[in-house]
């Protein structure tokens, strides 16, 4: 796909700050809402943003609250009963200026990619649940999976250490580097800065062995050691990680509840383990958005993912078939965290026409995904409006510096002339 011929000038989008006003009848469900009790939500200009709980109070990050959950998912079980408060929600939603949309339709953006810095994205909604399930347990470290370029990796270790937990990573990574020094790039350098602990497995290993009973060698390692392990799953992606977008489906409500003339048609979003469409789609069916959720697969196929999430909605006890509430597109190119020229293009095309920077390996491969398709079946989309769902991962891009290098901005040497005489401004910055 070539972006760059079909790019237009774009309106700038509205701005609107609202504060939700707390209909919760108990100091429990108040303490559910958290730092969501005033919602930030993109749509008219003029008005000042409004400062969320979470920065607003005191000593509310990090802090260890009761979980209520929203009331058109009381029947799900088991339930959570606590949560960390580990991300700045709410994240805006704002409109998209996307080129070339079919006739009507409009996109807007959720950017949980602002859900933090070193601890971004859409694996710190799961986290919050994970990790509070990990203290209740008593651990004194956790044990994850991931690729080498793993952001649930990199956040799981940032929120480990947030917490006083030792975190041990298991990284996948090519038979020719497995035994090579892993470097200081994108999510290694903050894993390794952080302080995680780095185990290297061959993407034929973790072929070979798979990734649950890589977790359970480290673990059974460990208890040996006399620690106390947590293990969390690849992605964050279990029952009680699907509970973080089941929330965040409560949250989207509320945003939407304070923008009369704001409703959505369709939730798109990237999926590379399931736990994130399990439960956009499961929230989405069970509350009033009624949205139909679309998910790319940046890895495996789409088979695999509709039983991975059928798995998950099963043991929250959901009654629902994963067929009916969500639709599932392979979106993996090449494979997963490989890209083609074309569809690094587009990430650069995309960020230099709305200044929305994707990652390559998720929300890039969704957007790229979801154009193509509307290109493809304008009809299929015309007149809709559209939530994509910014996943987070700028720190991936950093791996493929080498790649996007002949795609990104140019440079130039500033031509002075002799005679421009001398103007101090403010400091001398040397």
């Amino acid at each position: 796909m070539v972006l760059a011929p079909l790019l237009r000038p774009a309106a700038s989008p509205p701005q609107l700050s609202v504060t939700l006003r707390p209909h919760w009848p108990t100091p429990c469900r108040l303490a559910a809402v958290r730092h969501r009790s005033l919602v930030t939500f993109a749509g008219m200009a003029g008005v000042p943003a409004t400062l969320s709980a979470s920065a607003a109070q005191i000593g509310s990050f990090l802090s260890k609250k009761p979980y209520a959950p929203p009331s058109w998912a009381t029947h799900l079980s088991p339930m959570p009963s606590h949560t960390f408060s580990l991300g700045h929600f709410p994240t805006p939603v704002h409109k998209w200026n996307l080129p070339n949309l079919p006739e009507g339709t409009e996109v807007w953006i959720k950017r949980d990619d602002l859900s933090g810095m070193q601890l971004s994205g859409n694996k710190v909604r799961k986290l919050e649940f994970l990790m509070a399930d990990a203290v209740a347990q008593g651990a004194d470290c956790v044990i994850t999976v991931g690729g080498i370029q793993s952001n649930h990796c990199r956040a799981t270790a940032v929120a480990a250490k947030y917490l006083n937990l030792d975190c041990y990573l298991i990284l996948r990574t090519s038979k020719l580097l497995v035994d090579k020094e892993p470097g200081l790039v994108g999510n290694l350098l903050v894993e390794r800065l952080v302080g995680a602990h780095i185990d290297l497995v061959s993407k034929e290993e973790y072929g070979k062995v798979g990734s649950v009973a890589l977790a359970d060698l480290l673990k059974k390692r460990l208890l040996e050691e006399g620690r106390k392990p947590y293990v969390i799953p690849v992605g964050g992606s279990n029952s009680l990680g699907t509970w973080g977008y089941v929330e965040a489906i409560r949250e989207i409500e509320q945003q939407i509840q304070q923008s009369a003339d704001t409703q959505f048609d369709d939730i798109v979003v990237a999926c590379g383990s399931g736990g994130t469409i399990a439960g956009l789609a499961l929230g989405s069916r069970l509350s009033s958005l009624k949205a139909k959720v679309h998910a790319f697969s940046v890895c495996d196929d789409p088979e695999y993912f509709y039983d991975y999430v059928q798995g998950l909605i099963d043991g929250l006890q959901s009654g629902l078939d994963s067929h009916d509430i969500v639709s599932i597109e392979n979106a993996k190119g090449l494979g997963y965290a490989m890209n083609t020229a074309e569809e690094l293009k587009f990430v650069k095309d995309i960020a230099a026409a709305t200044g929305i920077v994707l990652d390559p390996v998720y929300s890039g491969k969704a957007a790229y995904g979801l154009l193509k398709d509307m290109a493809a079946n304008p009809a299929k989309w015309k007149g809709r409006k559209i939530l994509f769902v910014h996943t987070g991962g700028l720190l991936g891009l950093y791996d493929k510096a080498d790649q996007l290098s002949s795609l990104a901005g140019s440079w130039r040497r500033m031509d002075l002339e002799d005679s421009i005489p001398r103007k101090d401004g403010t400091g001398k910055m040397f």
